[in-house]
């Protein structure tokens, strides 16, 4: 199946992770060639205005400051979706009741695992202030 469609199955789970409160933390990883952008992390953020993510980027090189903003879960996918298969092969999303891991292969076809949670606990992300 092609990764765009697997990937809005994958999309559907943590949506549900986050509905059922045990969204633990969002990974984008194994990169493609040595870019500068090394990780995509999206970690939750619940405040009065509601349920939000805040997404970091982490950079190889020292020189590049990472990079974190606060958004919406929708506004959290429209940002990651394009990294698909252009910076990152696998996407891992973490819970306090298992672990999701989605990948595209060298066809791009898209498929989904899942494993024994590696969190038990949500922890929530914090706003850098400087």
């Amino acid at each position: 199946m092609p990764y765009q469609d697997v990937f809005l199955v994958f999309w559907e789970q943590v949506k549900e992770s986050v509905e059922e409160g045990n969204f633990a933390k969002l990974t984008m990883a194994k990169t493609i060639g040595k870019p500068d952008l090394k990780n995509i992390f999206v970690r939750p953020v619940y405040s009065k205005d509601g349920f939000k993510v805040l997404l970091k980027f982490r950079y190889r090189s020292r020189e590049t400051e990472d990079v974190e903003e606060e958004l919406t879960l929708d506004e959290a996918f429209l940002v990651l979706k394009p990294h698909l298969r252009k910076s990152f092969f696998s996407v891992l999303l973490f819970t306090t009741t298992k672990d999701v891991i989605f990948k595209i292969n060298k066809k791009g076809a898209g498929s989904i695992t899942e494993s024994l949670p590696s969190f038990q606990n949500v922890t929530q992300a914090q706003l850098d202030q400087e």
